[in-house]
């Protein structure tokens, strides 16, 4: 499996820093070729997110043609959406694509939610039947949560009527997403921004492996190791839009996953556990909590 370098790490590190005043190194001599036996350096050209060149279309904008899922999930406005409600709970639930399995990839797409939704995008994933799934973890005390964040999870603390004085309704019973029901990677995200990034792994008893703003390795039979952090708290939690669209990009190689989000390194895990480590597998949303969860500019770009 590929292990990343001390070399490769201080680079991405440093690739998080805001530039220095007055520019880029390139826009002050560093281009020059100076100090480097005469040959001529620049800065790379920046990401274009929606140059699809390259690139497969998983959502067509206008119908779910090509994912299979339940009758929540629907298209509005060029967006997949579902929306759970304190009336009308949908527990955990998913979509899932249905163009085959990847393993070595890039996927990128648009994410925005509403109230306390939680959700994400699954990959790398098999279909299996429910499990309950763990109890979430309050966040390290370096990277706390949002202010204003919702419980973990969304949560169903208050077992109170709805906020409309509807009785709060009960989701069904979960068997009957068993043909949905997927395992393994997640790219965490939720409309509080209280996990928004992070690596979490859906059905394993693993959860989650590297909060935002960590790199995080595992090894067979020990507790996963923090390697570096990304930023801050502030600093993280700052590049999330709330109630906007945020692009969302995962890059899947060999056994290294990197989450970014609006053009930032959120979290990387580097997973040396080859007990837990799954490499290929399906694609796929998930969504659990009340909110509106919304889906657009789905794009896949295979590396193998």
């Amino acid at each position: 499996m590929r292990i990343v370098t001390t070399l490769a790490l201080a680079g991405l590190l440093f690739a998080q820093q805001q530039p220095p005043a007055g520019g880029p190194p390139a826009a002050q001599g560093q281009g020059q070729g100076r100090g480097r036996g005469g040959g001529g350096f620049r800065q790379p050209d920046p990401i274009d997110f929606d140059d699809h060149e390259g690139w497969t279309q998983l959502f067509d904008g206008t119908s779910l043609n090509g994912w299979s899922g339940d009758g929540n999930w629907k298209v509005e406005d060029g967006a997949i959406t579902v929306e759970p409600t304190c009336e009308h709970p949908t527990g955990t639930i998913y979509l899932v694509w249905q163009g085959g399995d990847a393993s070595d990839f890039e996927l990128k797409l648009r994410m925005k939610g509403t109230g306390s939704i939680n959700g994400g995008i699954q990959y790398r994933g098999w279909i299996g039947p429910h499990t309950p799934p763990p109890q979430r973890a309050a966040p390290p005390a370096a990277v706390a949560p949002a202010a204003g964040a919702p419980p973990a999870g969304g949560g169903r603390a208050n077992q109170g009527p709805c906020p409309s004085g509807a009785p709060r309704g009960t989701p069904p019973d979960p068997k009957s997403e068993d043909q949905w029901n997927m395992f393994g990677a997640q790219y965490d995200f939720d409309a509080g921004n209280r996990y928004t990034g992070q690596f979490y792994e859906q059905g394993t008893g693993r959860g989650i492996v590297a909060w935002k703003g960590q790199v995080v390795e595992t090894q067979a039979g020990k507790n996963p190791r923090l390697l570096a952090t990304l930023g801050d708290a502030a600093s993280i939690d700052a590049i999330y839009k709330s109630n906007d669209w945020n692009e969302l990009t995962i890059i899947a190689a060999g056994n290294q996953m990197t989450h970014l989000l609006n053009g930032r390194v959120l979290s990387i895990l580097i997973d040396n556990d080859g007990t837990k480590f799954h490499g290929s597998g399906k694609i796929g949303l998930e969504v659990e909590s009340t909110g509106k969860l919304f889906t657009k500019d789905v794009w896949l770009k295979k590396l193998r």
